[in-house]
């Protein structure tokens, strides 16, 4: 089982022949992920070729060779042509809210968005119409969304861990890639980046929601970082909503007050957003908090047993 993505899902690509596109589209075909079309306005009517190598879980079962992928003038088009109902977001910061815009128009299930550095203005308008219409968001600024040996939208490396049965979501990409590095032995449901910035379309709230109801998913592993309250928030859901084991990690026990560390979301304030409110706030709730990733992990390794 998984959340939000699966192998069933067709995945157009926004900004596929750009550099950054075409290196991770040729990594995401790589892992088995079906995409079936990219976007390029000046580009339309033509397709772009990519050299597969598979990699990751089920490598061995899926063929080399070369893959044509073809672009179209909009996403509306690919959608029309393919019946894709995901798309994921590799364009500049400056176009990105023009981007999950036409996504939304042309009907997408779920929007990902890799672009980091996008105008809080910008995140909030796209978050605001995309809410409305009853898309779904993850990011932006962040590695993206994967379920082991079915599917990776993003930038995720396919290849640190197969299927299994713990749900990760992580405000941080790298801690995301750590933390399947240290569970590999055991495997993932499906494994959320969600993204640091001040706005981000899917929480961990809403991730927490959806493995909970994920008949395979027997313990979630929430990894937060310091800044705004989400992680407090997410500790008041667990408690009333919850039922399966949580563990928790927060980064950032060392920040300074008043310095942004790594994230624009990630900024202590006084006593608001430290790492240890919110390490309190999970532990009251019955969350196991480790100091570090791989005393995290152990926990959660120690919870299955």
């Amino acid at each position: 089982m998984a959340i939000f993505l699966d192998k069933s899902d067709k995945i157009i690509v926004q900004g596929m022949t750009g550099s950054e596109g075409q290196k991770h589209t040729r990594r995401m075909l790589g892992a088995g992920t079906q995409i079936v079309a990219g976007t390029n306005p000046r580009k339309a009517g033509t397709s772009v070729d990519f050299e597969v190598t598979p990699i990751g879980y089920g490598a061995e079962e899926r063929q080399a060779g070369t893959v044509s992928i073809p672009v179209y003038g909009t996403v509306a088009e690919a959608k029309e042509a393919t019946g894709a109902g995901v798309s994921v977001i590799f364009v500049p910061p400056a176009f990105a809210k023009a981007a999950v815009i036409e996504a939304v128009d042309a009907g997408m299930r779920l929007v990902v968005i890799i672009t980091e550095g996008i105008a809080v203005k910008d995140s909030a308008e796209f978050f605001t119409y995309a809410h409305e219409r009853g898309v779904q968001l993850i990011g932006p600024n962040c590695p993206g969304i994967i379920t082991p040996g079915q599917s990776n939208v993003g930038i995720t490396p396919p290849d640190i861990t197969g299927p299994g049965k713990i749900g990760l979501v992580s405000k941080s990409g790298t801690l995301t890639y750590q933390m399947m590095y240290e569970l590999s032995d055991i495997g993932f449901s499906t494994c959320i980046g969600i993204g640091g910035d001040p706005i981000i379309g899917t929480t961990h709230i809403d991730a927490l929601k959806a493995f909970e109801e994920d008949p395979e998913t027997e313990l979630i592993v929430m990894i937060g970082e310091i800044g705004g309250d989400a992680e407090e928030r997410a500790a008041a859901y667990i408690k009333e909503h919850v039922t399966k084991p949580v563990v928790g990690y927060v980064a950032g026990f060392t920040a300074p007050e008043g310095k942004t560390m790594g994230h624009a979301g990630a900024i202590v304030s006084g006593s608001a957003g430290t790492a240890q409110a919110k390490k309190e706030a999970l532990e009251a709730v019955g969350v196991k908090v480790g100091k570090t990733p791989t005393e995290t992990a152990n926990l959660a390794r120690e919870l299955l047993k």
